[in-house]
Order: structure tokens, then sequence, then C-alpha cells
């Protein structure tokens, strides 16, 4: 596998992880303090989800200086890159909020 797949691997599963795992362990915490831990676990997914996005990418200034340099400079491969990589860290975090809504029976 190429450099850049193992890497669009690697970021769609730490965004999914960081949804699953933030929920999850979330709502453990929310039975502790006599909340519904289903409604809980819903409501950080979705407030989780641009966080994972985030997380995922490694912090939003190096894709946003990506993303400039690329535009300024005219490196379109970069710029498509970065999107890419946008793409598919917003699809681990909507999968697994997809994944949270499934599990709570939704």
């Amino acid at each position: 596998m190429g450099k850049i797949m193992e890497e669009l691997v690697l970021t769609f599963f730490i965004a999914l992880g960081v949804v699953l795992g933030g929920s999850i362990i979330g709502s453990l915490g929310a039975s502790l303090i006599n909340r519904y831990p289903q409604e809980t676990m819903v409501t950080l997914a979705r407030q989780i989800k641009v966080w994972a996005i985030l997380v995922a990418l490694g912090g939003t200034f190096p894709s946003f200086h990506a993303l400039e340099a690329g535009l300024l400079e005219g490196q379109l491969r970069a710029v498509a890159r970065q999107l890419l990589f946008i793409m598919v860290s917003f699809g681990g975090a909507q999968i697994g909020y997809m994944l949270i809504l499934l599990l709570k029976g939704d």
C-alpha cells in the first residue's frame, strides 16, 4: 500500500475512534450522574464529530497552511491532497456517528 493510502486509512480510523470512544466513555460518565446514557451518547457523538475531524487531521494549522501554500503558489496537488484528507476524516467521523445511532437503536 502506498504511503498516502496508509495515511488516509489512519486518518479515517482516528476520526472514527474519537467519535466512538468519546461518546461511549462519555455515556458511562452520564450513567454515574443519573442521566440517560443512550441520549448522552448520541448528543456527545454529534458534538464530537467536528473535534474528531480536527484530531484526525493533526490540528487545523498544518492543513490550512498546506491549503494556503497550494492555492497561493498554484500547487493544486497539495490542495487536492488536503481536501481528500478532510473528506476522509469527515467520513470516519460520520460513520462513527451513524454507528452510535445504530447502537442506540435509531
